[in-house]
C-alpha cells in the first residue's frame, strides 16, 4: 500500500518519500551507483549518500560553478527556499537544473536537484552542507565616477535586426541645492495663497502644478507640453509634471502646510521653515514621507489598472516599500553614479525585496481578463517593483535632493514589458521609464544616516544682484525663482529685472515673519558686498520703527458702564494686579490673568460678560 504524502516536510527523508519512483530514479542517476527498483530502497540509497559527509562533499564538488553558488546562497542565506529571481539578478544567469527544469516533471534532473525539492533545501541537508560549503561572494555593485554622454534606446525584439539602436543624450540634474531652493519657493507660493489642492485627494490642482512648475529651480524634469500643439496619437509619450506635483504633497506630509478651504496655508512649522536651514527641513520631510499615507507612488503608473476598487485592498502599505528602498539607498557609496538597472539588480540580489500587491490578478494592462498581471511571467520584478522604484526615486527622493539623477525621455527607454498583453501601442510602461542613473549625494548621505553632518556642495560665489543708492535692486543675471519670490516680499517690481525697496512692503514682510535684519542679510549675500549708505539708513530706520511696537500677550478689553466704576475696579487692591486702566471707561485684562480677575470681580459683587 502506497504511503501518503507527508504534509509540510522538513527533512530530507520526508521530501524523498513525497517523490514519485520515476523522479527518484532520475535523481539517483546523478549518484554513480546501481539504482534499486523499489521506492523505499531508492529513498534509503539517496538519503544515505547525502547524509554521509564524505559523499555529500564529493557530490557538491562535482557541481558546476553556478550550481555551487545556488547551494551556497541558500546554505548561508536567511531562508531554506531558493530565490530564482534574486539569483539571476546577482549572477546574470540561472544554474543548470537539467531537463525541463527542477520541477517534478523533469525527466533528466541535474545533480543540483539532489539539494532542492520544489526550490526548498531540507533542514538537515542544509545543516550538513554548512560544514564545508563556503559563503557566496558578495554582490559586486558596478559604479562610475562620470556619466556617459548618451545611452541607447531599447528595441522591440522584432527591431533588433534593423541596425544599431538610436543614442539619446542624457539629462543630468544635481539636486541638492535645487531641492533647497524649491522648498523655499513652494513655501512662499503657499504663503501667497497660490497653491490649491483637492480636498479629497490632497493633490495639487492642474493650475497649481503649472504655477509651481514655472518657478522651480531649472524647471521640472521635462518641459510642459506645448498648449498650441495638436495632439499626435502616434507621437512619443510626453511626460507630465513630476517635481511640481510632488512638492505640495511633500510639504503636507512634513506638516508644513495644511488645507484651508481650497488652498494650502502654512502651519507654524511651515512659517518657521522659511527661516530655518533648508537641509534640516528636508531631512524632516524625508522621514515624514517614508510614513505618509497621502499617496501610493504606484498610483502614478497609470498604464497599470486595477489599483482602485477591489484591487485597492490587495495593495501593500507603501511605508514598508519605502523603508526597504531607503535601507538599500543607505548602503550605496556616496557620490558614485549607478545605473538604475544596476540598483534594481542590487536590491534583488541583496535581499531588499518588497511587494506592491498581495494579489497580482487584480492588476492588469488594458483588459482585466487578458491583461492580468497574475499570469505566470507577467507580474515580474521588472514590471511591478522596478516601476515603483522609478517613481519613488525620480519623483520623491530626487525632488527632495537626496539623489542626483540622469535621465532621457521615457519613450523606448525601457522596453522590458514586451511579453505583456495589450501593449501594442505603448512606447513606455510609465512616464518615469527614462531614469537611467542615480547618485547618492551629500544631502542623501546625511538624511540616510551615513554621515552625522551635512556638507553642502562647493558652489562658486557669484554676484547675482546689485543694490543701488536709489533703493533699486537690479538682477545681474536671471535669478532663481526662490530669490525672486524673496525680493518680491519687500520690494515692488518695476521692470523685468529691477525691483524698488519700499518701506511699507518691508514692514508688511516683517509682520509676516521676515525680520528687517534677514532682509538686509539676504541683500548683502546676493550682492556680495555692503549696501549703499542710503539703503543702510533705510534699513536702520525701518528696524527702529519695526521695534517701536511690541506684542506682549493676548488680552481682553472690557467696557465699564461709567468712569467712576471703572476707576473703582481698576484701583481696588485685589483687582488691580490683574488689569490695567485704558481710558475713562475701559479696562484691559491679560488673557492669562482673566480667571483671577473674574474671581476678584465676583468678590466685589459684579459679573463679567460671556467670552465670545
Amino acid at each position: 500500500m502506497a504511503k501518503r504524502k507527508i504534509r509540510n516536510p522538513q527533512f530530507l527523508e520526508e521530501y524523498l518519500h513525497n517523490l514519485t519512483v520515476d523522479r527518484l530514479k532520475g535523481l539517483a542517476h546523478n549518484i554513480p551507483i546501481q539504482v534499486p527498483t523499489r521506492k523505499d530502497d531508492i529513498v534509503r540509497l539517496i538519503h544515505s549518500q547525502l547524509m554521509d559527509p564524505t559523499r555529500l562533499q564529493q557530490i557538491w564538488k562535482e557541481l558546476g560553478s553556478l550550481q555551487q553558488s545556488a547551494v551556497a546562497e541558500v546554505v548561508h542565506g536567511p531562508s531554506d527556499t531558493f530565490d530564482a529571481s534574486a539569483f539571476r539578478a546577482k549572477y546574470n544567469g540561472d544554474p543548470d537544473w537539467g531537463g525541463s527544469g527542477y520541477g517534478y516533471r523533469s525527466t533528466q534532473p541535474s545533480a543540483l536537484n539532489l539539494f532542492f525539492y520544489q526550490k526548498v533545501m531540507p533542514k538537515d541537508l542544509r545543516a550538513a552542507l554548512k560544514e564545508f560549503v563556503p559563503a557566496p561572494r558578495d554582490f559586486e555593485l558596478q559604479t562610475a565616477t562620470t556619466l556617459p554622454e548618451s545611452v541607447p534606446l531599447t528595441q522591440w525584439h522584432w527591431q533588433r535586426d534593423q541596425g544599431e539602436p538610436e543614442e539619446v543624450e542624457l539629462i543630468d540634474r544635481h539636486t541638492q541645492q535645487m531641492a533647497q531652493n524649491d522648498l523655499l519657493t513652494t513655501l512662499r507660493l503657499i504663503e501667497a495663497g497660490k497653491i490649491r489642492i483637492t480636498a479629497k485627494t490632497k493633490r495639487p490642482t492642474a493650475a497649481s502644478v503649472r504655477t509651481l512648475g514655472q518657478v522651480l529651480d531649472g524647471g521640472d524634469y521635462f518641459p510642459p507640453p506645448d498648449p498650441d500643439a495638436t495632439d499626435d496619437i502616434w507621437g512619443p509619450t510626453e511626460p507630465g509634471a513630476m517635481r511640481a506635483f510632488a512638492w505640495p504633497l511633500l510639504v503636507q506630509a512634513g506638516k508644513l502646510a495644511e488645507l484651508a478651504g481650497t488652498k494650502l496655508q502654512l502651519t507654524p512649522a511651515g512659517k518657521k521653515a522659511l527661516s530655518s536651514p533648508a537641509h534640516k527641513t528636508i531631512g524632516k520631510i524625508w522621514k515624514s514621507w517614508l510614513r505618509t499615507t497621502l499617496l501610493d507612488e504606484f498610483n502614478r503608473i497609470s498604464e497599470i489598472k486595477g489599483q482602485t476598487g477591489r484591487g485597492k485592498h490587495g495593495m501593500t502599505a507603501p511605508a514598508g516599500r519605502r523603508k526597504t528602498i531607503a535601507e538599500a539607498l543607505s548602503k550605496l557609496p556616496a557620490n558614485q553614479w549607478i545605473s538604475f538597472s544596476e540598483f534594481s539588480r542590487y536590491m534583488q540580489a541583496s535581499g531588499y525585496s518588497f511587494s506592491v500587491s498581495r494579489d497580482l490578478w487584480e492588476l492588469y494592462i488594458e483588459d482585466s481578463n487578458y491583461g492580468s498581471l497574475g499570469y505566470d511571467g507577467y507580474g515580474t520584478w521588472q514590471v511591478i517593483q522596478a516601476r515603483y522604484l522609478l517613481v519613488f526615486l525620480m519623483e520623491y527622493a530626487a525632488t527632495l535632493g537626496l539623489i542626483d539623477i540622469a535621465y532621457i525621455p521615457p519613450a523606448h527607454a525601457r522596453l522590458d514589458f514586451g511579453d505583456l498583453w495589450g501593449i501594442d501601442d505603448m512606447d513606455c510602461l510609465s512616464e518615469y521609464d527614462g531614469l537611467s542613473y542615480i547618485r547618492l549625494n551629500n544631502l542623501g548621505a546625511w538624511c540616510l544616516g551615513q554621515t552625522s553632518t551635512y556638507t553642502p556642495p562647493q558652489i562658486e560665489a557669484q554676484q547675482l544682484i546689485k543694490v543701488l543708492p536709489n533703493h533699486d535692486v537690479v538682477a545681474i543675471e536671471r535669478l532663481p525663482a526662490s530669490d525672486r519670490l524673496q525680493i518680491e516680499r519687500f520690494a515692488r517690481q518695476s521692470s523685468d529685472q529691477v525691483w524698488k525697496i519700499e518701506r511699507k512692503k518691508m514692514l508688511e514682510a516683517h509682520e509676516a515673519g521676515l525680520t528687517i535684519r534677514e532682509i538686509q542679510t539676504f541683500l548683502e549675500a546676493k550682492s556680495a558686498g555692503d549696501l549703499p549708505q542710503t539703503v543702510a539708513i533705510l534699513f536702520k530706520e525701518a528696524a527702529k520703527k519695526a521695534a517701536a511696537l511690541t506684542h506682549m500677550e493676548d488680552a481682553h478689553l472690557l467696557h465699564v458702564s461709567d468712569n467712576r466704576l471703572a476707576r473703582l475696579i481698576a484701583n481696588e487692591s485685589t483687582v488691580r494686579k490683574h488689569c490695567l486702566p485704558a481710558g475713562e471707561q475701559h479696562i484691559v485684562v491679560p488673557a492669562k490673568s482673566f480667571s483671577a480677575f473674574r474671581r476678584a470681580v465676583h468678590d466685589l459683587g459684579y459679573s463679567l460678560p460671556p467670552l465670545i
